[in-house]
């Protein structure tokens, strides 16, 4: 299997105030890979490390085997990432449609025309009202024109923080449903959630920061059904 993403000794942070310590991890080629963790432990800003969108400090990450450390969120795009925040994800005064050809800057009319095609027809809620305001899209839809944006730049890893956050559980279900689809297209996924059971019943692996640290990796199922892990990092069972 290819490895898509490597991270080693990874720290990074805010200007001067450090937020991640000597974090290391991987994620293979069309793996859904889940980061859980308590609140405030380095969960997002990890990603946004790794996208450039954080102060990256030392270590190494490559993607596709070259080195991207400390690069530029444009040139990531450009190499086929793509990154979904968790707020101010869509321009609420423009349009869907409008939104989606945002995600297009620089393609030909054709491929774009082709692309928002294949990304409404991955979130079909959008595709009859792509002249409607974003600002009269409920939360849930939002967050599916957001990752519809993303994937205008045809990504091969698609990067989310906190996609689920905020949502009703009928919308949580079903984003995670079609980000779990998306490996059908090819693309990788790796997820910082807050919903850490809705996200790891459909992943491939996990990782769990605390403190800025990678302190627990195995087996998304492993994760789940590991009673101390349960207990500490994923909430009440309910039971």
């Amino acid at each position: 299997m290819t490895r898509i993403l490597e991270v080693s000794a990874l720290e990074g942070g805010y200007d001067k105030v450090q937020i991640l310590y000597g974090i290391d991890m991987y994620v293979d080629e069309g793996e859904f890979v889940t980061i859980i963790g308590p609140n405030g432990c380095g969960k997002s800003t990890l990603i946004k490390t790794i996208f450039g969108l954080a102060t990256y400090y030392t270590g190494q990450v490559k993607f596709n085997g070259s080195e991207i450390s400390g690069f530029r969120t444009d040139k990531l795009v450009n190499m086929g990432i793509a990154y979904v925040p968790q707020v101010d994800n869509v321009f609420p005064s423009l349009s869907i449609l409008d939104n989606l050809q945002m995600g297009g800057n620089g393609l030909s009319k054709t491929i774009l025309d082709e692309r928002i095609e294949r990304a409404l027809g991955m979130f079909p809620d959008l595709k009859d009202r792509t002249h409607d305001l974003a600002a009269s899209l409920s939360g849930g839809e939002r967050q599916m024109l957001a990752i519809s944006r993303a994937l205008i730049s045809d990504p091969k890893f698609l990067l989310l923080d906190e996609p689920t956050a905020a949502l009703s559980p009928l919308y949580q279900q079903q984003i995670i449903e079609r980000i779990d689809s998306l490996r059908d297209q090819g693309i990788t996924v790796l997820i910082v959630e807050q919903n850490a059971r809705l996200s790891l019943a459909r992943s491939d692996r996990g990782y769990i920061v605390s403190n800025g640290k990678i302190v627990h990796t195995g087996d998304a199922n492993e994760i789940l059904t590991d009673p101390e892990i349960g207990e500490y990092f994923l909430g009440s069972t309910g039971h």
